[in-house]
């Protein structure tokens, strides 16, 4: 199917309407399954994440005490912003919600596809990581660089065998001028999302990778290939559950059918499991023994998507365009300025205003509040409806948002320099 969307992951993209996303990516509506999420986040009560995939593995993990993980991170190509600082919020509250918990500096990422130079991508790499342990990010959490990590670059070469370029061009638009590295990039970060399914980190569990939309081609390539690179396939048919393997196994296969209670038939390439069999038991034997026979067991990665922030100047926000953007690391008063000049969803004249009321829906000072400054879903409520009902001024917005982003700001750079005394705990220094 030709899709009419196109998702780049490093290119400038603007989506107007999230709900396409469901039925031309296959991404599943967060609404489904928020209702099961204990404790949930703001951004997933507010509905700023509004789309996932197989999220719910990752509540049955939560819910059972079993293992699960949350993997993210970001390509050190411009400073840290608040855009940054959602994702960064996301992987916080899995690591509070029990996960084991990852994030990459993606150097490699941006030494071949921004050119950004190595010695840059640490200095800026620190920057992220200063505001990820400031923001609430835990000791027990791995933070690691691409360029520095084996295991990930080793994983990439083994991915690379049941990846092949006319896949990847379909799924990235490379052509014969994309050159060599920026390719092997994408490997690169399907291994980081999969390296934490890997024996040292404990073995195969559900991983989370909290993105934004733009990201999701690599969570679809990374999908396909975890699925190839499993040893057997477990299919639920009429009648019976179905376990193949994509190459013959006889002594794996023995090894499964002698773990599983119940009506069986035994072939060269397959097992037959008849009778009210536990699909999601059975997929466990079968995971519990491809990795005794040196296979890798994993699970496809789960992801959640949330919206993006409109530029403070509007339309799309932008490193390019300073004004549209709030840096964490920007003075506060500076940052108070930028809201103070914000484009508004209020009517020209307060007349009108008063009349006909606002639309915070289309407002970048109401975005900052919904996304980043109100906790208090009341409070939020609250400012949306006197905005609506044409009780509450752009310029009282605007004050409430200038004040708080300043005190977002000093707390946060403050907990920055706090954040350094950690840095020698991932071999890093100022």
């Amino acid at each position: 199917m030709k899709r009419k969307m196109k998702l780049d992951p490093w290119g400038a993209v603007d989506i107007k309407d999230y709900s396409k996303l469901f039925d031309e990516f296959g991404i599943s509506p967060f609404e489904d399954v928020l209702p099961d999420v204990p404790n949930p986040h703001p951004y997933m009560r507010r509905h700023i994440i509004f789309g996932h995939r197989d999220y719910h593995l990752i509540l049955n993990a939560m819910k059972s005490g079993a293992p699960f993980a949350v993997m993210s991170g970001f390509m050190p190509s411009g400073r840290v912003h608040l855009g940054h600082k959602m994702v960064m919020d996301e992987i916080i509250w899995h690591q509070q919600m029990g996960a084991q918990t990852f994030f990459a500096v993606a150097d490699m990422e941006a030494h071949s596809v921004r050119n950004v130079s190595w010695k840059e991508c640490a200095e800026v790499g620190k920057d992220y990581i200063l505001s990820l342990i400031a923001l609430g990010f835990q000791p027990d959490g791995h933070i690691y660089f691409q360029s520095k990590s084996p295991i990930v670059r080793d994983l990439a070469f083994e991915i690379g065998v049941e990846a092949n370029l006319s896949e990847l061009s379909a799924i990235y638009g490379f052509s014969g001028e994309t050159h060599i590295s920026h390719i092997l990039s994408t490997l690169v970060q399907s291994a980081d999302i999969l390296h934490p399914q890997l024996s040292k980190f404990g073995g195969p569990k559900p991983v989370v990778i909290p993105v934004g939309a733009d990201q999701d081609p690599h969570i679809r390539l990374t999908r396909d290939v975890a699925n190839r690179m499993r040893m057997f396939k477990v299919e639920a048919r009429k009648g019976h559950i179905s376990i193949r393997a994509k190459i013959a196994n006889k002594a794996a296969m023995h090894d499964i059918a002698g773990r599983i209670d119940g009506k069986i038939k035994t072939y060269a390439e397959h097992v037959d499991v008849y009778g009210n069999a536990d699909i999601d038991k059975i997929a466990s034997i079968v995971r519990e023994v491809e990795i005794e026979h040196g296979g890798y067991g994993f699970y496809p990665p789960a992801s959640t998507y949330h919206r993006f922030m409109s530029g403070l100047t509007g339309g799309k926000m932008s490193s390019a365009i300073p004004d549209s953007i709030i840096g964490l690391t920007e003075s506060p008063d500076v940052a108070a300025a930028k809201v103070k000049k914000a484009k508004t969803g209020g009517k020209v004249t307060l007349v009108e205003q008063r009349r006909s009321g606002g639309e915070p829906q289309n407002c970048t000072v109401y975005e900052l509040l919904l996304f980043h400054l109100i906790e208090d879903d009341k409070h939020i409520a609250e400012v949306y409806n006197e905005c609506k009902e044409g009780k509450r001024t752009c310029g009282k917005c605007k004050a409430l948002a200038a004040e708080l982003m300043v005190k977002f700001l000093k707390g946060h750079q403050a907990g920055r320099e706090r954040a350094k005394e950690r840095l020698d705990r991932y071999g890093l220094k100022i």
